[in-house]
């Protein structure tokens, strides 16, 4: 006898959504994609749900419902909440369930993990040495006291996003950690300007790019090989808010988030920002260490069709990254009342600019309902909004929301274009909520 191997509603989705609908519910959608859902198959997504659907009319063919797509495993990683969502264990990888986002400051107990390469042993300050070397006119080798003492200290809030957050939505899936929408964080980081540090060391006119290095090793176990090693252009590194920062919070940086002293690079992918740095190497060409070439935090020049294979030469460094938002309140399947308003809030940003405007829709995007956007503090962090909702009647509900930036660009209701790595998906957030 064979066995079955059982599948996740995940796996059937990404495989064939329209198959998957018939699958799990029974059901076949019309020509325009909408009125689909009737009889049987309304029948047996409400029970899945555990309520009538109202907007049932409005719903796409193929999406999985919200209250199905989200799951949290039991790990438990020293310093971390227990109830983040662990995708890795070698290297570390492990992310934050929204509504475990709300604090405007993130708790580094909830802030999203990311490593490359093993988790290295906490090394002592006294031993801690950065090193500046390359385009320069003077080589440095600043120590941690050197670093705290000798240059001005700033302490801003600022967004970290992992490149790959929401590749779990792509389809086809590419490699990589199926992140959902929690690998992100927002914490308050002390330290000294970058852009303070190279003026030090002097650049040349020749200086273009930087180049990053740190203490991690190789899951190999290999000390000749880096387990990554990326950077940025200068106008990036040069900017005010990128920061080499040695607190968190108001504490010592933890080991899982680049203890003693790390880059925090914001507005770009998380992996700019590189943890226990121990040296800047400026560059007269764009940096070609490990994860800057190839398919690793790059993109198509041009879009390309789902699943098509992108020649290397025909792939760009991911810049900065796009428009998004979460909802973090409520959680998702809480109960609310039903004909009278309930709250949604959650935090939006736009990776070097910044968030005009917020809409919900509760009518799976047939609607929309502009929600109150709060001002960052500084730039580079992320802004709270929120909005008053009204379910009309008892059912099941889809909140969804979506952020516009200061230069016209919304959030798209549907994953963005494909590419083989899974990069820059900035489409809506949504949870499931039941009115009764």
């Amino acid at each position: 006898m064979t066995d079955k191997k059982e599948r996740g509603i995940r796996e059937l989705y990404e495989q064939d959504p329209e198959r998957a609908d018939a699958l799990v519910f029974g059901r076949v959608p019309d020509s325009n994609r909408r009125g689909f859902l009737k009889g049987a198959g309304l029948a047996a997504m409400g029970a899945a749900v555990g309520s009538s659907i109202p907007f049932s009319q409005n719903m796409p063919a193929g999406m999985i419902p919200a209250a199905l797509a989200d799951s949290v495993e039991d790990f438990r990683l020293e310093g971390k909440d227990g109830d983040m969502t662990v995708l890795n264990d070698r290297p570390v990888n492990m992310e934050t369930p929204a509504h475990m986002l709300d604090d405007d400051v993130t708790p580094a107990e909830r802030f999203f993990v990311r490593n490359n390469g093993t988790l290295p042993e906490k090394i002592a300050l006294s031993d801690w040495s950065l090193k500046i070397d390359g385009e320069v006119e003077n080589e440095l080798e600043l120590s941690y006291d050197d670093l705290v003492n000798d240059f001005e200290h700033v302490t801003l809030r600022l967004q970290l996003e992992c490149g790959g957050n929401g590749r779990s939505a792509f389809n086809p899936s590419p490699r990589g950690n199926q992140w959902s929408v929690g690998a992100i964080g927002n914490a308050e980081w002390t330290g000294v300007r970058l852009s303070d540090i190279l003026r030090r060391a002097g650049l040349t006119q020749s200086a273009v790019y930087t180049g990053h290095y740190s203490y991690d090793e190789h899951l190999s176990g290999n000390p000749e090989l880096d387990p990554i090693s990326r950077g940025g252009p200068i106008d990036k590194m040069m900017d005010p808010h990128t920061i080499v920062a040695f607190k968190m919070n108001g504490e010592d940086i933890p080991a899982a988030h680049g203890y003693p002293v790390r880059i925090v690079a914001p507005g770009w992918a998380g992996s700019v920002s590189q943890k226990w740095l121990t040296r800047i190497w400026v560059r007269d060409r764009e940096h070609d260490g490990s994860k800057m070439t190839g398919m690793s935090y790059r993109v198509p020049r041009t879009p390309v069709a789902p699943g098509d294979d992108v020649p290397d030469e025909d792939m760009v460094v991911m810049g900065s990254m796009p428009v998004k938002s979460i909802i973090s309140f409520p959680e998702t399947m809480t109960e609310v009342p039903a004909g009278r308003p309930f709250e949604v809030r959650g935090h939006a940003w736009a990776g070097d600019d910044w968030v005009t405007d917020m809409e919900v829709s509760i009518d799976y995007g047939a609607t929309w309902q502009r929600a109150e956007v709060m001002p960052a503090p500084n730039k580079y962090s992320w802004q709270r909004w929120r909005a008053d909702v009204k379910a009309p009647s008892v059912g099941y509900y889809e909140v969804w929301a979506r952020a516009t930036d200061q230069k016209g660009r919304m959030q798209p209701m549907v994953v963005p274009g494909w590419n083989p790595r899974g990069y820059l998906n900035n489409s809506c957030h949504r949870i499931g909520v039941v009115a009764v």
